[in-house]
């Protein structure tokens, strides 16, 4: 069953003690305050919202591109109404201000951490952490940042699933982009699977459902390996035919 799609103004709860993200209180009862879906747990009542920017937060771990370097900060998209400014001192080793470009230029993806973010959002990211790093391999696909955890799954379960099924490397940002890396084809295949989510995401059952398509999709893939095959085995049997001495 699809979960309930709810719009500003719709009633949720009689019970006000659980009135959560996204709702608000009138005359004793919950309301939606934003277009989402209904999220129902034992003691709170929600909205996670269908669309909206990704506005950082203290913590979030992101991945950004770096659109300016000056003699001190390299200065990311990081996918916000906000850039992200790294301050060369945030770097894992000493930086001289003429190596910044050649350890971090323009164009270049970034796995960093949001340090701060003050009341005017100037945001401060930090790389000091053994897996925080340059990207230097594999591709980017970018989903709304509100759908980040359907990507992720409940305990991790979807993007665990992902990872067995399609033998692919994966990191989701909190920003909404995500890097992968593996084979070509593995690589197709799980662009097409996280397209899939991002589209689907306000329906229930969604980890089974990426996983039927997965494998329905290898199975695809599959029978048409096979069709070429057998195709070419018997277009060798005539040419052997035609080279036999005999005929």
């Amino acid at each position: 069953m699809d979960k309930k799609i709810v719009i500003p103004g719709d009633l949720l709860s009689d019970d006000v003690k659980k009135s959560g993200y996204g709702t608000y209180v009138k005359n004793d009862k919950i309301y939606s305050s934003l277009c989402g879906i209904e999220s129902l747990k034992e003691d709170k009542v929600g909205v996670i919202p269908l669309a909206g920017a990704y506005i950082p937060s203290m913590n979030d771990v992101v991945i950004g591109v770096v659109i300016v370097v000056t003699p001190s900060n390299w200065i990311l998209d990081i996918a916000a109404p906000y850039d992200g400014l790294l301050h060369v001192s945030e770097y894992p080793r000493r930086v001289e201000s003429r190596e910044m470009p050649e350890i971090l230029d323009v164009g270049d993806s970034v796995i960093l951490r949001v340090r701060d973010v003050d009341s005017s959002m100037k945001i401060e990211l930090a790389l000091r952490d053994p897996n925080l790093h340059k990207l230097r391999t594999g591709q980017i696909v970018e989903v709304e940042p509100v759908k980040v955890p359907r990507v992720i799954g409940h305990g991790g379960s979807m993007i665990s699933m992902l990872k067995k099924e399609t033998n692919c490397s994966i990191f989701v940002g909190q920003n909404g982009r995500i890097w992968i890396d593996g084979k070509d084809e593995d690589i197709e295949l799980l662009s097409k699977a996280l397209r899939k989510i991002e589209a689907e995401a306000q329906r229930s059952g969604l980890t089974d459902r990426i996983y039927n398509f997965l494998k329905n999709e290898k199975n695809e893939k599959t029978d048409v390996s096979v069709a070429k095959e057998d195709h070419s085995e018997d277009i060798y049997r005539k040419i052997d035919v035609l080279l036999d001495p005999k005929n």
